[in-house]
């Protein structure tokens, strides 16, 4: 047997043990054993609200009890997963604490409580006592204090999130004693501080996020050494220092998110080792120097987004044949970019996102020759000229257009957009016309709609309860008249 086939039989006998048991094995399933129905009892007495543990009743918590498996043999708990279920009506969230008592289930492999919403309070310290537990996932929940160091014992654990809560302080060094750890979810939390150095004992891991915290100081060199790492997100915290270079060792990596911080030099010249790269963001840092030519040849990116920086740009009107071939979404807005023209590799591109404000781009507006699945086209605060009429008619999918400050001039009644549009953005340029025909005509299916700061006059239109609009701003225009009463429609 060759040694693949071995570990798929041995991983079938860790996580199905009923693989062992015999033909009949079914029919003579043991009940619950009685400590751990006590256990999970005295969970749900703490718990109000839930009405999907109105399954938890009777002796035998194995049998029918919402979200609890039991060991086929043994009868013994191994596995309680409680997701708040999607309802029609107006979401109902239980409100309760987690109990000390669940730690009791001393057998328990699998803990998932997800999506409660107003489960409070902290982490029960008795819960490191669960040394069989393989993965832990307590998210969105509204559990907050420290995350207890004493998690650090649970050295079986494999998988770990506690994203979405409101913990809060440092994340404590014990944690890094979890070196089994394959997927590590910390975001969407109020964590401070470094990043734990006992975090380079993550040999195994392959998911780190770790986002929208306050988390700062440098982003540790040691990240390089996760070579089985495929995705990290550290984006929305206060990481400054430069992007380390050892990132660029991650050979498996594919999706590297890193927006939002403070990081400071240049993009590092390696980037091109990252052959499986797919995403890559560094949007919103105070990155500088020149974005390395070597990222053109990644052959898997499909998604860039350096905006928000103070980058220059020294290549993209290079006429490669194979630049970029995999590319559906860019953004290079509001670096130190002077393009001058629209890159011409990048209106062939089957492309779902292009958004270039501020590059420093003239002439008219770029013809895109594939546009079956464009979205979204920003290209504001340019110095594009011209005239819009129907260019934007045949973008059957498009759902966001933002040309605003620019030299673009037209009668504003005779531009024809696609009825999926849901944003339009146009102010500060050269549109003249009634604002009345515009606006009717539009109103019935674009949500957000900005058409100040140009020359629109006429009075503005009756507007019908159908009428899709959530924000309109028409100011520094020459619209006269009164402000109709059917706008409270």
């Amino acid at each position: 047997m060759s040694s693949n086939s071995l570990f798929i039989l041995s991983a079938l006998l860790l996580f199905h043990p009923s693989a062992l048991s015999p033909p009949n094995s079914m029919a003579e399933s043991p009940s619950c054993n009685e400590e751990d129905r006590a256990a999970l009892l005295s969970f749900k007495s703490g718990i109000f609200g839930a009405d999907f543990l109105s399954s938890w009743a009777g002796s035998d918590c194995c049998g029918a009890w919402e979200g609890v498996d039991c060991h086929p043999l043994t009868g013994r708990v191994i596995s309680l997963q409680l997701q708040n279920p999607q309802t029609t009506g107006p979401p109902l969230h239980p409100k309760g604490t987690l109990s000390p008592s669940l730690s009791n289930l001393q057998f328990l492999r699998v803990l998932i409580l997800s999506g409660m919403k107003q489960i409070k309070g902290p982490i029960p310290e008795s819960f490191s006592r669960l040394s069989h537990l393989t993965q832990l996932y307590l998210e969105n929940n509204m559990l907050e204090g420290p995350i207890p160091p004493s998690l650090g014992n649970l050295t079986s654990l494999i998988a770990f999130s506690l994203s979405g809560n409101h913990f809060q302080g440092q994340i404590p060094q014990t944690i890094g004693s979890l070196t089994n750890l394959t997927q590590i979810n910390l975001s969407r939390n109020s964590l401070s501080g470094a990043l734990p150095s006992t975090f380079k004992n993550f040999q195994n891991l392959q998911s780190f996020d770790l986002s929208f915290n306050l988390l700062s100081g440098e982003i540790p060199g040691f990240i390089g050494q996760f070579h089985s790492l495929t995705y990290v997100d550290l984006s929305h915290n206060q990481f400054s220092g430069l992007v380390p270079p050892s990132i660029c060792n991650l050979s498996h990596i594919l999706d590297i998110i890193l927006s939002n911080n403070k990081l400071t030099g240049q993009i590092p010249s390696q980037i091109h080792n990252l052959k499986s790269l797919n995403y890559l963001s560094l949007g919103s840092n105070l990155l500088t120097g020149p974005i390395p030519e070597s990222l053109s040849t990644l052959q898997n990116l499909w998604y860039l987004n350096l905006s928000k920086n103070s980058l220059l740009i020294r290549f993209l009107h290079v006429p490669l044949t194979n630049f970029l071939p995999s590319l559906i979404s860019i953004d290079l807005s509001y670096n130190y970019l002077h393009l001058d023209a629209f890159p011409d590799w990048l209106k062939g591109k089957n492309l779902r996102e292009v958004n270039l404000g501020s590059c420093k781009i003239r002439g008219t507006l770029p013809i895109f020759t594939q546009t079956e699945y464009l979205t979204a086209i920003d290209l504001s605060n340019n110095n594009i000229s011209g005239n819009i009429g129907n260019h934007f008619i045949n973008m059957k999918n498009l759902q966001i257009l933002k040309l605003s400050g620019n030299q673009l001039r037209s009668n504003i009644t005779e531009l024809l957009l696609p009825d999926t549009l849901s944003t339009l953005d146009l102010h500060s340029n050269r549109l003249y016309g009634s604002v009345s025909d515009f606006l009717q005509k539009t109103s019935k299916f674009v949500e957000f709609v900005d058409i100040s700061g140009n020359k629109l006059t006429g009075s503005m239109p009756e507007f019908s309860k159908k009428s899709t609009l959530k924000l309109l701003d028409v100011s520094k225009n020459a619209i006269t008249g009164q402000i109709p009463s059917s706008i409270s429609n």
